[in-house]
């Protein structure tokens, strides 16, 4: 019995291992699965995600994939919407304090996210907490309770609030009490398991001391990287323009994946993908021995992602277009057609209003480095009109049609 035991641990601990940055302590939780086991009591896994942007994006889905895992191993996924830490923001990493989000704004943002996680997450299997259920409901002495558990000193350990500090940059108050609320969380739902990003360490084992203070066993923190971007160097990030959203269409996706550099691409597979290690570590063998062209193995990516948040007849759509528009310098035949009234209008503008490009300016300067195609071919004529049938191709990706009313 106890040998049949440990081999589910170990089995688990494999699953659970992948991709992760760092657990802290992993012995602990080897113990925590090996009761979960002989029990029959699921672990409680919280992930808290504060709802400051409408959209989520790969990078967000890091996190989101071990949860999925944690979920299909049996156990028990709470997912915290911070509507209350998310007036305050995460000072994580951050060099100055952040604009508190009104009421009205974290109520959209938490709708639009919960459409876009369970694209990853199973809904029937997740239970949705908003911290706001206690956390707004705490009065003054709650506060100062929760407040006076953690010291100062520790607080300023803190690698973001210590170079502010240092610098003498302010630090509001109100930010002292973020990694409290995020680990008082952690004390309502008694949970055994926080999972977060690796900057979210310092919130992580907030929660895990405040844990012990309220007289629990403490929580594991398991730490995932961060994703590097379409540039391979800086996270990935919507203000960066080095992102892939996972609401994004599905040909926009493919292309995006295929700008990743050949480094990235086992990374990607790992952190984002449902593809066992086996397969990726022979993959990545066959790469580096050349047999395995990358841009092939990046098409495979592609569509591996298009699949898990479109569908896999999406996925061969774009594979078929990407093709056609890459290798024939073909015009696809499924391209957006746009009524035009008055033919006189300056195509950087028309671009512009079409979200083609992000100003007229910009257009202007596409058009005169060559970067745009009417009809197949390149235009460097900056006061270019539009007419009526002409197609212009922004780019690699971007493609519309133009009909004259």
């Amino acid at each position: 019995m106890e040998d049949k035991i440990m081999k589910q641990v170990d089995a688990q601990l494999e699953i659970i291992r992948r991709g992760v940055a760092e657990i802290i302590p992993e012995e602990e939780l080897k113990q925590k699965l090996y009761k979960s086991i002989k029990e029959n009591r699921p672990l409680r896994a919280k992930l808290g995600l504060d709802p400051t942007a409408p959209d989520i994006h790969l990078g967000h889905t890091v996190v989101l994939n071990k949860l999925r895992q944690f979920q299909d191993l049996g156990h028990q996924v709470h997912l915290i919407i911070g509507d209350a830490t998310g007036r305050i923001g995460d000072p994580s990493g951050k060099s100055e304090t952040r604009k508190q989000l009104t009421e009205e704004e974290i109520k959209l943002n938490a709708a639009t996210y919960q459409d876009q996680i369970f694209k990853v997450l199973d809904k029937e299997k997740t239970i949705v907490h908003f911290n706001s259920e206690w956390l707004m409901s705490m009065n003054l002495e709650a506060v100062l309770r929760l407040a006076g558990r953690y010291t100062v000193a520790r607080m300023l350990e803190r690698d973001d609030f210590d170079k502010r500090y240092k610098e003498g940059l302010p630090i509001g108050v109100h930010e002292f009490l973020y990694p409290l609320m995020q680990g008082y969380d952690s004390v309502v739902l008694e949970a055994d398991v926080e999972l977060g990003g690796t900057d979210q360490k310092f919130n992580l084992l907030v929660g895990r001391h405040l844990q012990r203070e309220y007289g629990h066993e403490p929580q594991i923190a398991l730490m995932m990287p961060i994703l590097e971007g379409l540039d391979g160097v800086q996270k990935m990030s919507k203000s960066l323009g080095n992102y892939i959203g996972v609401n994004e269409e599905a040909y926009e996706m493919f292309g995006k994946t295929m700008s990743i550099s050949d480094e990235l691409i086992s990374r990607y597979f790992e952190l984002l993908t449902r593809v066992s290690m086996n397969d990726i570590k022979d993959m990545q063998v066959r790469m580096d021995s050349g047999e395995l062209n990358p841009r092939d193995v990046k098409i495979n990516l592609a569509k591996e992602l298009i699949t898990m948040y479109h569908s896999a007849e999406e996925a061969e759509k774009a594979e078929a277009r990407f093709k056609l528009v890459y290798s024939q310098g073909d015009i696809p035949d499924d391209i957006p057609e746009v009524d035009v009234v008055d033919a006189e209008v300056w195509l950087p503008k028309f671009l512009q209003e079409n979200d083609m490009v992000s100003s007229s300016s910009d257009g202007r300067r596409m058009l005169k480095q060559g970067a745009i195609r009417v009809n197949g071919e390149k235009y460097e004529d900056e006061n270019l009109m539009v007419s009526d049938g002409m197609v212009v191709q922004v780019g690699k990706r971007k493609f519309i049609r133009i009909k004259a009313e």
